[in-house]
């Protein structure tokens, strides 16, 4: 069979954990942080897992993450 290819854009915002969980950053990190408090700036470098809808694409787009 020939190799599958990685979406570049997939393996830059996932990331798998040794358990096979799929994380991802929290959004709204970017724009307008000065305003915001710094508990809730704190909060924004937490990963949080995905949610169960969009696994199934994101296992499809990262062929070789751990499974």
């Amino acid at each position: 069979m020939p190799k599958l290819k990685t979406h570049k854009g997939t393996k830059r915002r996932f990331h798998i954990t040794g358990s096979g969980k799929i994380m991802q950053p929290k959004g709204h990190k970017s724009h307008l942080r000065s305003r915001k408090a710094r508990r809730a700036k704190a909060l924004f470098d937490e990963m949080m897992e995905v949610q169960p809808s969009a696994r199934k694409r994101i296992r499809r787009l990262l062929p070789y993450g751990l499974r």
